[in-house]
This record gives structure tokens, C-alpha cells and sequence, in this order.
């Protein structure tokens, strides 16, 4: 659970540094190369938090690589839906809603199965 819960904080700092400049008044008129180092700026404390996600994910022995990216990934859409909704003002349309419907079940899929072990050669 602590793995998931530092996914989503890291997951709302990268979606404010790659998306919250598109409704950040004071960048407004702000060259490109301002916003991308406020954007980066951002991205440090998604990185301080997804580094630790991961290798605790991973080492501890609750996830895979692949697990912990395909989880990553709904992550992602599930913040990106709330900052959509909350920042840009944009509705959940139909589609999607079922294209994120259907990574979900990725991730069920990635999860739900125990990964056969690996011979060692």
C-alpha cells in the first residue's frame, strides 16, 4: 500500500509539471524555456517521491518491474482524470472512461496472477 500511495503523491506532482503550466496564470506569456524549468522544478519532487515507490515496490518482493509500471500507469490516468476535471475543466467523455476502464483491467491482469519462477541458467 505504501508503494501506491507514493505512486499517486508522485503521480500529482508530474501531472501539475507537465500539464499545470497550460493553466497557470503566471506563466502566462512566460517563454518556453521558463516553463520547462518550472516544470522540471515540479518534476524533482515527483522523482523524490517515485524513486522510493519503486525500490521499495521492487525490493520488498510485492511487485515486478512490469507490475510496477503497469500500476504506474493507472496511477497516472486516475490523477489525470481528477486534474482534468478540477484544473483544465475538461468532462470525462464515454471513451475515456472505458479506455481507462480497460487499463484497469491491465492491471488486474499484470497483479492478479502470481509470476511463475525464473530458471536459473
Amino acid at each position: 500500500m505504501k508503494t501506491v500511495l507514493l505512486l499517486v503523491c508522485s503521480n500529482i506532482f508530474m501531472t501539475f509539471a507537465w500539464y499545470g503550466h497550460l493553466k497557470f496564470p503566471w506563466l502566462e506569456g512566460k517563454s518556453v524555456w521558463t516553463v520547462i524549468l518550472v516544470s522540471w522544478g515540479i518534476a524533482f519532487f515527483e522523482y523524490c517521491l517515485m524513486v522510493p515507490a519503486n525500490r521499495l515496490g521492487f525490493m520488498s518482493g510485492q511487485f515486478t518491474g512490469y507490475q510496477l509500471k503497469i500500476i504506474q500507469e493507472a496511477v497516472t490516468l486516475g490523477v489525470f482524470i481528477a486534474f482534468a476535471g478540477v484544473v483544465l475543466q475538461e468532462k470525462l467523455r464515454w471513451n475515456y472512461a472505458v479506455s481507462f476502464l480497460l487499463i484497469l483491467a491491465a492491471v488486474y491482469f499484470a497483479v492478479a496472477f502470481k509470476p511463475a519462477a525464473e530458471a536459473v541458467h
